[in-house]
């Protein structure tokens, strides 16, 4: 994160493992319809990798995957599974020209809504001529905490498809999803994908 949340990453330090087991048997939204929109065999940046669950999935899918996740145990968790993985936060993305696709889902709603215009300019920075972004959001308004304390910026979908082409993306295609939270929490979520 631009402005690392302390807060934010101690939750999932702390409980990584009861998110991983949340996502064991879920595919994320979004995943499979982004794969085939990649270059075969090309490299893939996942984002905010969590427990390494999509980054498992580009691995089999044939793809070199370059995992990031300001959680050490999220990093650890990934690297049980096989996969380089790396602690690293939004700001510390500097590769040009270096991915054919890039993974962020759920990962920069996170960050401060301050930070999301440069983050999203790494990310173009980073991906190649012709590269694929897929970024999932809540939507909503504001900004706050959830009842276990990570902190979260909600996007409307105008205000993200403009951030989207500020930053020189073009998105393509997008879809809402209802889901629970690892709070438990209901919401609305979004998952875009845009051309670079």
């Amino acid at each position: 994160m631009s402005r690392l949340d302390a807060k934010t990453i101690a939750v999932y330090d702390t409980q990584a493992k009861e998110y991983a087991a949340r996502r064991a048997n879920r595919i994320e939204p979004g995943l499979t319809v982004f794969t085939p929109k990649l270059r075969q065999g090309g490299h893939v940046l996942d984002l905010g990798c969590g427990p390494g669950d999509a980054s498992v999935h580009f691995l089999k899918a044939g793809f070199t995957v370059d995992a990031v996740d300001a959680s050490a145990s999220m990093v650890a968790l990934t690297r049980e599974l096989g996969v380089n993985a790396r602690q690293a936060t939004f700001d510390q993305i500097d590769q040009v020209n270096a991915y054919d696709g890039i993974w962020a889902s759920y990962s920069l709603l996170h960050a401060a809504r301050s930070d999301m215009p440069d983050n999203l300019a790494r990310l173009r920075t980073a991906l190649k001529p012709g590269g694929k972004l897929h970024i999932g959001l809540k939507l909503g308004s504001g900004e706050s905490r959830d009842p276990i304390g990570r902190y979260y910026t909600y996007y409307a979908l105008d205000e993200l498809i403009g951030l989207l082409e500020t930053a020189g993306f073009t998105p393509e295609a997008w879809e809402t999803e209802d889901a629970v939270g690892l709070d438990g929490k209901a919401y609305q979520g979004i998952w875009m994908h845009a051309n670079g």
